[in-house]
């Protein structure tokens, strides 16, 4: 199983997820245009893209949606809720294209269990990926989970033990109260429907990162509250003295760009 960030952040989310010549995207908050140029770059044809898959319904997840759906002629996977909220934004989509998803499904021959997060919009959820069994290798999995003000027990239960995590590190807790956004904006994006902040991400890690974890993406990464820098020595800081520095020494922790796809990742492969 392979995947990467196509872009990360409050300008925009996309990632592909697949095995061998089949994928789909998990969001797409951008231009068609964006979309179909930095798949290009990771060398992934449009043509193999079988399916969006949507965690919630604000724009930087929805935006490049529905013209990619038209000119892709794929479906949307969604729950009942998120598809009544983000309908008046897509435009025409056709009935069969219009998937309404509940506890889990397959999408490119990939299944995928659907949990929920904690977050200010109608529903919004994450996602654990398992990858086809090869030979007498186990499964590999991949732990989604980008938008919440906190971690829940279900993010706790689905996203331990993944073998990859892209998890959010959206904020710098004194840069956010230190800096310019105004009070109401701050209040949300720390409130238990906002945001994850580094440290409480690094927390969530220490439970979530288990013997077979071999890599970490930090996304969604507030481009005003946050750096790449900053979150990852925040985080390696909390990790490094803890039994995941111990278990895990190769264990590979990246920074998903803003604007550009991060290097594909084929997990079981350096």
């Amino acid at each position: 199983m392979h995947f990467a960030t196509l872009v990360s952040g409050s300008s925009g989310n996309a990632t592909v997820v697949g095995h061998k010549n089949r994928n789909f995207l998990i969001d797409c908050g951008v231009s068609l245009k964006a979309l179909l140029n930095n798949l290009a770059l990771l060398n992934i044809p449009a043509t193999e893209i079988e399916g969006i898959i949507v965690t919630h319904e604000h724009t930087d997840h929805i935006k490049g949606i529905g013209p990619v759906a038209r000119k892709l002629k794929i479906p949307i996977f969604a729950t009942a809720g998120i598809w009544e909220e983000m309908t008046p934004s897509l435009g025409k989509i056709d009935e069969q294209q219009r998937i309404i998803i509940k506890d889990s499904f397959s999408c490119a021959g990939l299944k995928v269990q659907v949990f929920p997060t904690s977050h200010d919009s109608r529903e919004s959820y994450g996602f654990r990926i398992q990858g086809p069994v090869m030979g007498s290798a186990r499964e590999k999995t991949l732990g989604i989970a980008t938008d919440t003000g906190i971690i829940t027990e279900e993010m706790n239960h689905y996203l331990k033990g993944c073998d990859a995590l892209i998890v959010e590190a959206n904020h710098d807790e004194e840069r956010l109260w230190n800096g310019r956004y105004p009070w109401y904006l701050k209040k949300r994006i720390s409130g238990n429907r906002g945001h994850l902040e580094n440290k409480q991400l690094a927390e969530g890690l220490l439970e979530w990162i288990q013997g077979n974890t071999e890599r970490v993406v930090l996304a969604h990464l507030s481009e005003e509250n946050n750096t790449p820098e900053l979150a990852l020595s925040t985080v390696l800081k909390i990790l490094k003295d803890s039994h995941v520095a111990k278990d895990n020494p190769d264990l590979r922790l990246r920074v998903a760009p803003r604007y550009t796809p991060h290097e594909l990742i084929i997990l079981g492969e350096d």
